[in-house]
């Protein structure tokens, strides 16, 4: 730094830095630094206001004349700390005082900082800005909700995996209009979730606990997990009695998060995306044949792209394997006849599901792929 010194009057800063390769922000700071140790404290920097208008700041001595600075034992013994500085425009402490005095006052206990500012403007008075209001208050730790919250409780999202059909299974109830406005008839589904395969289902008049709990009893015929949203008749203690029962295990998906139960959202997009899905039933009985009709195309002729573009029936019954080695070969004599129309490789069919999860742990990396696919 001498030197950038010695040549500064001679090529001027910017020419004595590059040629010495020194930073001009370093020979400035040093400058500066010199400065402080020979001049009086300047006038507090207009940047350095705090939290509450004030700012408390230690400087040790800066570098030596040499450019060499102090070991940090000769700062703590021998170098004088420097006053706090307040910033010039930083009220004093009697008007803070003044400030906080009147924001605690019966008047304004319960007004926020800004309905404050606005009323004292109205009555010709100016005591300080809203914002420094603020932050008087948040140097009280006055600044915080006037309310206490309501605290949702934690749920756990819910990990299921299924590796073959009936271990897990996914039930919910839709929605079908009626005749007349408001009016409905309610479609309980229950769907496996490896296959895809409507294992049972239901057209009510009502959502109810003891109907979802026949349609179930009727249903289960082994030990299955039974997975659901936190409907009513979900929730309800019937079903949950009947459960216990029957030696099944049921999980509930979190409050308004429909990903936690996706096969069973996606099958009502299947049913009511149909093209001959009415606007509305005339009744409960024209509700069921249509349900009658469709579940029997759904599970017998649908090809769902999730189960590798099989039938739910196929996958459900032990038939998978077999339909895919009738499509390899398919494929096998396709590509034995005209090669040079598949570029890449030769063809396969689509890969048979492997494993459906509900909720994958972030770290599967050793497990079973899963066919996530819950398109329809």
């Amino acid at each position: 730094m001498t030197s950038v010194a010695e040549l500064e009057p001679v090529v001027g800063v910017l020419g004595a830095c590059e040629a010495l390769g020194v930073a001009r922000a370093s020979y400035y700071r040093h400058v500066r630094r010199r400065h402080e140790l020979v001049a009086p404290l300047p006038a507090p920097s207009p940047r350095n206001e705090g939290a509450a208008g004030e700012r408390s700041e230690l400087n040790g001595p800066g570098p030596t004349a040499d450019g060499i600075v102090p070991a940090a034992d000769a700062l703590t013994t021998s170098a004088p700390t420097t006053p706090t500085r307040v910033h010039p425009r930083a009220l004093s402490a009697d008007e803070q005082a003044a400030v906080l005095t009147v924001l605690h006052s019966p008047r304004f206990q319960d007004a926020a900082p800004a309905a404050v500012y606005a009323t004292l403007l109205d009555e010709q008075v100016y005591l300080a800005s809203e914002r420094t209001m603020y932050r008087l208050l948040a140097a009280e730790g006055e600044i915080r909700p006037r309310r206490d919250q309501l605290v949702h409780p934690t749920y756990q999202k819910p990990e299921l995996l299924a590796t073959a059909p009936n271990q897990v299974w996914s039930w919910d109830i839709t929605k079908l209009l009626g005749p007349a406005k408001w009016t409905y008839f309610y479609l309980y589904v229950i769907l496996d979730v490896y296959s895809r395969y409507v294992v049972g289902w239901m057209v009510a008049h009502r959502e109810q606990a003891e109907l979802a709990e026949c349609l179930i009893a009727e249903t289960i015929a082994k030990q299955v997990t039974l997975h659901a949203d936190r409907g009513s008749s979900m929730t309800s203690k019937p079903v949950a009695f009947l459960l216990a029962d029957l030696g099944v295990t049921k999980t509930h998906s979190r409050p308004h998060v429909s990903n936690d139960n996706p096969y069973s959202e996606s099958q009502f997009k299947t049913l009511k995306y149909r093209p001959g899905f009415p606007a509305c039933f005339a009744s409960i009985e024209e509700a069921r044949a249509f349900c009658q009709d469709f579940f029997r195309w759904y599970n017998a002729e649908h090809r769902h792209s999730g189960i590798g573009l099989l039938s739910p029936e196929v996958v459900h019954y032990g038939q998978a394997q077999d339909a895919f080695d009738a499509r390899s070969q398919v494929l096998a004599t396709a590509y034995a006849a005209h090669p040079e129309r598949f570029v890449r490789a030769a063809p396969r069919p689509p890969q048979l599901p492997t494993a459906a999860w509900i909720n994958p742990p972030q770290s599967t990396t050793n497990l079973p792929t899963a066919s996530e696919e819950t398109r329809q």
